[in-house]
């Protein structure tokens, strides 16, 4: 973390620059549209402001977690990943940024993210659910596995960093000699879908799940205790680690959740890395937001443009009175 909070020591003086540098130097700009709601969100956002606010030519590309970051690492590309959620890139990108090659713009959810395993609410107070120990001697409460003897353990989509977190986890907690089979979810919609499909058959859930999200501000959902502390080193060497040979149960840490740019996009665009510097919002904000895409089956293009009608309070904090009427304007 040293090396993060050395970056944006040095983003702090980038930001101060003089506004000397016209819009138009901004030119092409790549920006990693990530298959998650508040992710896929928060790229139509920057997209927009760009855009409209400082004349860049936006180009979202689709991202994960994962390949974002190693293509950002390797590549220099895209430019921009608006929502970084960093647990499972840890040391390898305060590798990078000591190594000048990313550079940590701003923490974008300012309460940070919450990574857990979750189960309903009811369901937890019904049966005195507190722990995720509780929760797994009890298999027959939580259907939806191929063998219906056995309690399905709902994994996050293939690509995502918390797919080989969960499956640690899942080994560490000996869930299948407990009687649980790990689903695959497939894709966010389906791991949303499963949640939902439990909700409505008033039917138990076990899995993977974060905040924010509209999923947690709809349906009533209890984060399990995992009965231990956070071991950073473990996390770093073998929890976040494909096939890690003997993996230990370990608790999520607060998640940081960055917006992190290439080096070379940060050297080039002083003006539009003060933006991202202060761009920056709340998990209610962001839930609210999410609930609102869920309610009315909105596109991120429509969260965001309703984000940026409705609450000018928020955005225009961001920008300089001339960037926040350019985009005000085009609205």
């Amino acid at each position: 973390m040293t090396a993060m909070k050395s970056a944006l020591a040095v983003l702090g003086l980038m930001v101060a620059a003089p506004a000397a540098y016209a819009a138009e130097d901004c030119g092409d700009v790549t920006l990693a549209e990530m298959n998650w709601a508040s992710a896929g969100l928060a790229a139509w956002v920057d997209k927009i402001i760009l855009e409209e606010g400082y004349g860049c030519d936006v180009a979202l590309v689709t991202g994960d977690t994962v390949p974002t970051f190693t293509s950002m690492n390797e590549k220099a590309e895209p430019d921009i990943a608006p929502e970084l959620w960093v647990n499972a890139v840890k040391v390898p990108l305060d590798a990078a940024v000591a190594e000048g090659r990313i550079v940590i713009a701003s923490e974008i959810l300012t309460d940070g993210g919450v990574e857990g395993f979750w189960i309903p609410t009811k369901l937890a107070e019904e049966h005195g659910i507190k722990t995720i120990h509780d929760a797994l001697e009890h298999p027959e409460l939580f259907p939806g596995a191929e063998d219906s003897s056995k309690g399905a353990f709902f994994n996050c989509p293939s690509g995502w960093a918390c797919q080989i977190i969960t499956q640690n986890q899942f080994i560490a907690l000996d869930a299948e000699e407990k009687g649980f089979e790990l689903i695959d979810s497939g894709s966010a919609a389906g791991l949303d879908g499963s949640i939902a499909r439990a909700f409505n058959r008033d039917e138990g859930w076990l899995g993977y799940y974060w905040s924010p999200t509209a999923i947690l501000g709809k349906y009533d959902m209890t984060k399990l205790d995992l009965g231990v502390e956070h071991d950073k080193e473990s996390w770093d060497n073998c929890t976040v680690v494909n096939n890690c040979p003997d993996p230990k149960l370990n608790e999520w840490s607060r998640s940081d959740v960055f917006t992190a740019v290439t080096k070379e996009f940060a050297d080039n665009n002083p003006v539009t890395m003060d933006y991202l510097g202060k761009r920056a919002w709340s998990n209610a904000t962001v839930n609210e937001l999410l609930a609102w895409m869920g309610d009315n089956q909105a596109t991120n293009e429509d969260g965001a443009y309703y984000f940026l009608e409705n609450y000018p309070e928020v955005w225009s904090s961001w920008l300089s009175e001339d960037v926040a009427a350019k985009v005000q304007d085009a609205l």
